[in-house]
């Protein structure tokens, strides 16, 4: 639990996939919270972290069930006001004197719009200005009757109850997820609700920034740390930020694998040691990784075998550094629900390459992980915080197994060098048309397939690739960029003209959900 001056928000997770959206739509409102799942929340767990406020996040368990979650009784007698979202709303109905029921017809999934019932209330300023609002629903049960002292404020079709509230306690309940894009007016509801309970707003990155300082130094102490730099925004935030903390205790290991884009590996090498004087060790194992996915094309044996060797790699450079006993990793919260649930609990692996299993136990380290509840975004802040320069924070998110998982198929030099000129053609197409800073990450994909084509009076059989960009807040969901059929044109003319082994291009314009932004 952190140990800062700075009014705290109190979110109980009771296991919903979007509880972190709470925490992103408190931050920008520059409101510090702190995210607990509801087993470790207890009566002196809350009055020692001493928030000024608490949610009720949502979650996928039956309050009906016996033995389901609950909060601590006593929560209710402290005085602090609270707000329940969904489950969280039930459970303060179960726990209040309510009733919830299950089925009967009345579970609402998806989009649904809210009618104003009764006083305009101040948790709804700026609500149901223009009628009902939209909102996003997402449960099978219902409550069935509001807890005593509650009032009605807001219906929907399949829940008469979507929002009450208990004035005189400052207890307010609502059956729908405020905190996704598909409320459109739900940071306007967090925002009435933090002003109700007092926050001044006045948490920041610069705040964050200091307190991860203090944090690391208290973890750290006078020992050594290791960081696994990639050159991303990621790791290298998260170096510069360490190197702030410690100095020279730091050592960042940049393992170069061969499977960079063009020129990155100089680019790395020349910033964090010409620039920020970070003591770095350039890795170069390019033909040993080479070496060992020759005649390899399925993804996953593919990133299995990059893992496995990064870490063989790592470690044998790490252990030049004596008496290191933490290991620093640039994970973000996306990285985490994509490999484990985030409370610990069985998930389903969507992406097996990101630097968050594997290297802490084979190396016997600590880890150091200053972003993992961070989004993209707020790294991104954090990195124009800490004086990186704006081309390098914005720059696209680039992965782990880095170009072998956008050349799907066997991995050969050749392949390799076609796309990393693809790549650069078709990146240097995106600048000069002033569009990169609008794109969250594109990228050229060589496809494992040889067409037939004609260039000028000669036939041609070289490979077709595919040109991806995609349009994200955070990297949870993304969409893809609607380029002009102009630039598609102008690229993929450049792309064939300057780039041999390519003769045809295509641009995939299918939408992502959460964990597949990236080609395999």
């Amino acid at each position: 639990m952190t140990d800062q001056s700075h009014d705290r928000l109190l979110i109980i997770d009771f296991g919903s996939q979007v509880t972190q959206l709470i925490a992103r739509r408190l931050r920008e409102l520059n409101v510090y919270c702190e995210i607990h799942p509801y087993q470790n929340v207890t009566a002196e767990f809350i009055r020692e972290m001493g928030p000024k406020a608490v949610i009720l996040s949502g979650g996928p368990d039956s309050v009906t069930r016996e033995g389901s979650p609950r909060a601590p009784q006593e929560l209710f007698e402290m005085g602090l006001p609270i707000l329940g979202i969904c489950y969280g709303q039930q459970v303060m109905m179960t726990q209040l004197g309510g009733k919830v029921e299950s089925g009967h017809g009345t579970a609402e999934f998806g989009r649904a719009y809210v009618t104003p019932q009764g006083e305009h209330i101040d948790l709804l300023r700026g609500w149901f200005l223009e009628g009902d609002e939209q909102v996003w629903m997402s449960h099978g049960d219902h409550v069935s009757e509001i807890a005593p002292g509650f009032e009605v404020y807001g219906t929907s079709p399949n829940a008469p109850y979507a929002i009450t509230a208990d004035m005189d306690r400052h207890f307010y309940a609502v059956q729908f997820h405020p905190e996704v894009h598909h409320t459109p007016n739900g940071a306007t509801l967090y925002e009435n609700f933090v002003k109700i309970a007092g926050f001044a707003g006045d948490w920041t990155m610069g705040a964050y920034r200091e307190e991860m300082i203090r944090k690391i130094r208290e973890q750290v102490g006078d020992k050594k740390v290791i960081c696994g730099l990639s050159g991303g925004v990621d790791s290298s935030v998260a170096a510069v930020l360490i190197h702030e903390a410690i100095g020279d205790q730091l050592t960042c290991v940049f393992v170069d694998h061969g499977l960079l884009r063009k020129n990155e590996a100089q680019e790395v090498v020349s910033m964090f040691r010409e620039h920020y004087n970070l003591p770095l060790i350039h890795a170069d194992e390019s033909d040993l990784f080479l070496g060992e996915l020759e005649g390899q094309s399925d993804p996953e044996t593919k990133r299995k075998i990059i893992g496995k060797l990064f870490i063989d790699v790592f470690q044998k450079h790490a252990d030049t550094i004596e008496g290191a006993e933490f290991l620093a990793q640039g994970t973000l919260y996306p990285d985490v629900i994509e490999s484990v649930s985030f409370s610990g609990g069985p998930s389903v692996t969507i992406k097996s390459h990101h630097n968050v299993g594997g290297l802490p136990e084979k190396m016997g380290l600590k880890l150091v992980e200053p972003l993992r509840e961070l989004f993209k975004d707020e790294v991104r802040a954090l990195g124009h915080e800490l004086g990186l320069p704006a081309s390098f924070i914005g720059r696209h998110p680039f992965p782990g197994p880095g170009l072998a998982i956008r050349c799907p198929g066997e991995i050969t030099r050749e392949k390799l060098d076609i796309l990393r000129e693809a790549d650069a053609v078709y990146i240097d197409q995106i600048r000069k048309h002033g569009l990169y800073d609008e794109i969250w990450q594109a990228f050229v994909a060589i496809l494992p397939v040889r067409t037939v084509g004609v260039m000028g009076d000669g036939r041609t059989y070289d490979y077709a690739c595919a040109l991806r960009a995609v349009t994200s807040v955070d990297g949870m969901t993304a969409d893809y960029y609607p380029f002009t059929h102009e630039f598609l044109g102008e690229t993929a003319t450049r792309i064939i003209n300057e780039v041999k082994g390519i003769n045809r291009c295509t641009y995939d314009i299918t939408s992502k959900p959460p964990g597949t932004i990236e080609w395999e």
